[in-house]
């Protein structure tokens, strides 16, 4: 079940880390809508690699394509979907809602916070994603870094 709330509610009851990344990226930003994926360091980042992972957005039918993904991403979805389209290799209820994320942060260009509770083959997710516009020109989102903090719900 997904729940959307609005900035102020999320950023009470998020998980610390959620809040650090927010405020790595807010930093980076430096008086613009949005930071380049060059102003990221990973050193910087470092304690939140392993729940990273960079899409890009391209101009072709794929529309978003798995540049990296974090060690504990892989190893929670089981597959590795770097360079696959996020349509073949999401990890969501539906690919549409998965594509449906990224094309917010495209067209609002501003952060999105989301959780989603969801069922894959085996198991019940929990999952928390901050997905984080990234801009080479300042206006287009050309990359969304997303940080999530997930875990295996138990029913």
């Amino acid at each position: 079940m997904q729940s959307e709330t609005t900035a102020q509610d999320w950023q009470r009851s998020c998980h610390e880390d959620v809040l650090k990344v927010l405020a790595y990226w807010q930093g980076k930003c430096r008086g613009r809508k949005m930071p380049s994926r060059a102003d990221i360091d990973p050193i910087e980042l470092g304690p939140f690699l392993p729940q990273i992972t960079l899409v890009d957005v391209v101009a072709d039918g794929r529309r978003f394509v798995y540049r990296l993904v974090g060690t504990a991403e892989v190893r929670l979805r089981g597959n590795d979907p770097t360079g696959k389209a996020v349509a073949d290799g999401f990890f969501a209820a539906t690919p549409q809602a998965a594509l449906d994320r990224y094309q917010r942060v495209c067209t609002t260009r501003a952060p999105f916070y989301e959780e989603d509770d969801f069922q894959v083959v085996d198991r019940y997710i929990s999952e928390a994603n901050l997905f984080l516009p990234l801009s080479e020109d300042g206006e287009t989102v050309n990359m969304v870094m997303v940080f999530s903090i997930n875990r295996d719900l138990y029913c």
